[in-house]
């Protein structure tokens, strides 16, 4: 398009249809929209104060903290179980039997029962049980390198070499953040909006949050109980750690279990990419100078990433994508011209032109940054995301009426192919053995139950049937003759003209890449950076990488705290 078609109406966000291909959705990158940093703006503009009121743990890492949090209208406590890591049961899995650290976030000041029942019940897991005040139960273990490597040198009066670090950016990994109900749990729903942590996965990224807080802790408590002439963490060290995250495939379940969710939040992210690309700018305008310096701190932070990307888009692509962005910004802001002509919406202009000449990560971080030109609709639009979980029959509606909607908005289910063997060669199923969902070949595991929303197979199967059925046929009688469909039609019913909800994508043919919606969930929901694959199901990175300290949201902090550049001390 030209620039003057480009100027001539306001842009709107991206459909559907082509925002829910898996392919784009594996690449959104995280953003004021990513609960962790919405999380940390909220904490740092109501000024949370973190501390810890007890720090009760021997030289040997066995012991009991607790910390306390004030939010301005309410106050939580974690309290957290340290042990000395096993040699021989400590996994990060859930049928594991020893971690590094347990803990559990939970309502009002810490009391000594309180501490006591989750001592008790919280290594039980499945067969514990929850005070009715806890909102999360969690667990994590040490990057044992990373860890020891830190504890050696501040025990001998050091600091940690940045170098070493930056190989992984966390001393901790978080291998559990439960809630919602599970083992006991206080139900997210039954928070309300008025609740400190009633938004999306609040609970459970300030839990992350306090098991970062805690890693740094516990290196310098050990290093002080080594040695006389130990030293803390620099306090740029300690900004520069984040803990560590892993996810497998159950986060695919999540995306499907959740589609009002899911919807929400990505309309929300388009809704905010589409004011920031309609903002009508001038030459040597603010906003084009903080979008420059945010991209030019993104291309730093890519530039000494030290991970290895097996099969994702390396940083190093990444980074020269991104200055390709700068160079055009930068002639915008000296001379208001994108490609030598005029334009004031300069943004939309060079979104529509760099669409499919990035890479995909690289489009989407820039998309990302310019959310942080309009920041206050961004937050409203975050704000107002709700996802409850209920579908509902609206049954006067006809049998035409339901055929007219598959066509008009689940074409793609129509159009795909589910007829040969290669549609259906995996199964979703969950493991005996590790209580964990997994995808197999279907001939490997041929009586399990699979477990995966079949959203092509399920809406062709309705469509067959609506097809044999007189249209003007009530949904309500309809279902009296094919109660399968039920859950379906609720679905479908309850999800219409939201065009953000249900990837395009038949999970069970060998085609479908799992990792990518258990990427979307991890970078563009969570917040993680520097995310790694590993076999196509396990994506590990990094969370609040760069995020101010309890000393510094007190202080009241002030800056952008993610990109971390490496500290330099």
């Amino acid at each position: 398009m030209t620039a003057t078609s480009e100027q001539a109406a306001m842009p709107h966000p991206r459909p559907g249809h082509e925002v829910m291909k898996t392919s784009r959705l594996a690449a959104i990158q995280p953003s004021r929209l990513s609960i962790t940093r919405a999380l940390m703006n909220k904490m740092i503009r109501e000024r949370w104060d973190i501390s810890c009121a007890l720090f009760d743990v021997d030289a040997n890492a066995e012991g009991t903290v607790v910390y306390s949090i004030k939010t301005p209208g309410q106050d939580f406590s974690f309290i957290g179980f340290s042990r000395p890591p096993s040699s021989t049961a400590r996994t990060g899995r859930i049928i594991g039997q020893a971690w590094d650290m347990m803990g559990a976030l939970i309502e009002g000041a810490a009391t000594e029962a309180d501490i006591e029942t989750a001592r008790r019940e919280i290594p039980k897991l499945y067969m514990g049980r929850a005070t009715p005040s806890t909102l999360i139960w969690c667990r994590s273990n040490r990057s044992m390198r990373v860890f020891n490597q830190t504890l050696e040198a501040l025990a001998e009066g050091r600091q940690p070499e940045v170098a070493d670090l930056a190989k992984v950016c966390y001393l901790m990994r978080n291998t559990g953040l439960d809630g919602n109900g599970t083992f006991g749990t206080r139900s997210f729903p039954s928070l309300g909006a008025g609740h400190a942590l009633g938004g999306v996965l609040q609970a459970q990224l300030l839990t992350a949050y306090l098991m970062r807080e805690f890693s740094c802790d516990l290196v310098e408590h050990l290093a002080a109980r080594r040695s006389e002439k130990a030293v803390k963490l620099d306090p740029e060290l300690r900004r520069y750690i984040g803990v560590g995250n892993g996810s497998a495939l159950g986060l695919i379940f999540f995306v499907h279990k959740h589609p009002r969710l899911i919807g929400a939040l990505l309309s929300a992210r388009e809704t905010a990419i589409a004011k920031a690309r309609g903002l009508k700018l001038a030459a040597g305008d603010e906003p084009v100078s903080r979008l420059i310096g945010l991209l030019r701190q993104a291309i730093v932070f890519r530039r000494q990433d030290q991970m290895v990307y097996e099969t994702f888009t390396s940083s190093a692509e990444i980074a020269d994508d991104l200055e390709q962005v700068v160079a055009a910004l930068e002639e915008f802001q000296a001379n208001g011209t994108v490609n030598g002509r005029a334009a004031d919406r300069p943004l939309d202009i060079l979104a529509c032109e760099f669409d499919g000449d990035l890479s995909p990560e690289a489009y989407e971080t820039f998309l990302s940054l310019m959310i942080e030109l309009v920041p206050e609709e961004a937050d409203r639009l975050l704000e107002a995301v709700s996802g409850a979980d209920e579908f509902n029959i609206a049954p006067a509606e006809t049998v035409e009426d339901i055929s007219r909607l598959l066509r008009e908005e689940y074409q793609w289910a129509l159009d795909t192919d589910m007829s040969g063997p290669e549609a259906y060669k995996y199964v979703w199923y969950k493991s005996e053995t590790a209580e964990e969902p997994r995808r197999g070949a279907r001939e490997e595991v041929p009586d399990a139950l699979d477990l995966g929303f079949d959203a092509c197979g399920d809406i062709q199967a309705l469509a067959v049937d609506l097809g044999k059925t007189e249209g003007s046929l009530t949904i309500a009688r309809f279902l009296l003759k094919h109660p399968e469909h039920r859950y379906l039609i609720a679905r479908i019913q309850s999800l219409r003209g939201h065009g953000y909800h249900t990837p395009i994508a038949n999970i069970n043919a060998e085609q479908f890449v799992p990792i990518d919606l258990v990427r979307l969930m991890n970078v563009g929901i969570h917040g993680i950076d520097k995310t790694r694959d590993f076999l196509s199901r396990n994506l590990r990175g990094v969370l609040y990488h760069g995020a101010p300290t309890p000393d510094d949201l007190r202080a009241g902090y002030t800056g952008t705290w993610y990109y971390p550049a490496e500290p330099v001390l």
